[in-house]
């Protein structure tokens, strides 16, 4: 499965097609499942291009996507967004429409935070970005009760395809059976992308990870690269999977063409 992130806490102007208002992503949601995508994630803004965890805001925009997409759809819990953990939670215990949500183990009030959201009735999605997260996971004893972990690289100083290995280690080692995503931001993006499709698990991409392909050029939208991540001939990238003749292939620069669903 592939989850489309749309836009992130990314600033108004960053990439030209960056959607920001309820119409705008839905019009990105749209194109990215048309693309092949199995799921979306966004970052509702409010009427001055805020992010914010208001109902009002929330539900409206998840249920504008909703309308032109067949797919699970859902949103942050980021603390910056709002740092205050009760009224976090407070404003989460009002979502109607969310299928789901990320909740990021290393902020305060992320087990208070994951219970309002099953209160509710919307999946929560543990985003972890440290083995000591992991265990921050158990502390909360809700790892049974989680629709996936997101295996989550933000662009570390070391090696990003070990930083996920670390991560998935510590979680087996805790037990969590939950499906788990892989994603990275911007340097750490697709290398953490290609060792997720060798490892077959599920990833996301979309403008709110990364503005460019792995060439460096910069992608013209979440469309594109939901397809180039989709290709059938994705392991034609550097550093991929081993050719039919169990040789590497030659690196050679690529360009988004038409996508193919993950088989």
């Amino acid at each position: 499965m592939l989850k489309a992130a749309l836009n992130g806490s990314r600033e108004m102007g960053a990439h030209p097609a960056l959607p920001v208002s309820a119409g705008e992503l839905a019009d990105a949601a749209a194109a990215c499942v048309a693309a092949g995508a199995g799921a979306i994630h966004l970052h509702p803004r409010d009427a001055h291009g805020h992010e914010t965890v208001d109902p009002v805001v929330i539900n409206a925009a998840v249920r504008q996507v909703r309308a032109v997409v067949r797919v699970p759809v859902g949103v942050s819990t980021g603390a910056w967004i709002e740092p205050d953990p009760g009224r976090r939670a407070a404003a989460v215990a009002d979502w109607t429409e969310p299928d789901m949500a990320s909740v990021n183990l290393s902020e305060d009030g992320a087990a208070s935070v994951m219970a309002a959201l099953l209160e509710q009735g919307i999946g929560v999605e543990a985003g972890v970005w440290s083995a000591e997260d992991a265990y921050r996971l158990a502390e909360t004893g809700l790892q049974d009760r989680l629709v996936r972990v997101l295996v989550e690289v933000i662009s570390p100083p070391g090696d990003p395809e070990a930083e996920a290995r670390a991560i998935d280690e510590a979680l087996d080692r805790i037990g969590v059976t939950a499906p788990r995503l892989h994603h990275g931001e911007d340097a750490a993006t697709w290398p953490v992308l290609r060792q997720a499709q060798r490892l077959g698990r599920d990833i996301r991409i979309g403008l709110e990870d990364t503005l460019t392909f792995p060439d460096g050029s910069v992608a013209p939208s979440n469309e594109a690269l939901v397809r180039f991540a989709l290709r059938p001939h994705r392991h034609r990238l550097p550093g991929t999977a081993v050719g039919a003749q169990g040789r590497l292939p030659r690196p050679r620069r690529v360009r988004p063409g038409p996508g193919c669903d993950l088989t």
